[in-house]
């Protein structure tokens, strides 16, 4: 029997600047859209990152920043930006492809 290949899998970093927030989290379709299981962690000049081992391939994801869902901190309404896309529920889900 052949031994099953995996992926590898590739180091990722997601981060925000969210100097005035008191806890920010990170969820998507790599963690099931859980809102509380990817808490980031702030450095002093109020950036926010978490990293992740990711397989390749193209994920969604929303930053929590004091228990609101946003696509970027201090982005609201509608917008374009190129690290977003619309999703079903009428808002923008930011994108993060991992090579």
């Amino acid at each position: 029997m052949k031994a099953k290949t995996q992926e590898k899998r590739k180091a990722a970093t997601i981060s925000c600047t969210a100097p005035d927030a008191k806890s920010v989290f990170v969820a998507g379709t790599f963690n099931d859209w859980n809102p509380e299981c990817a808490p980031m962690k702030r450095s002093e000049d109020g950036q926010w990152s978490a990293n992740f081992d990711l397989i390749p391939g193209r994920y969604e994801f929303k930053f929590i920043v004091d228990g609101e869902w946003c696509c970027a901190p201090g982005c609201e309404g509608d917008h374009v930006c190129a690290k977003c896309v619309s999703n079903d529920c009428g808002t923008m889900n930011r994108v993060l492809e991992v090579q």
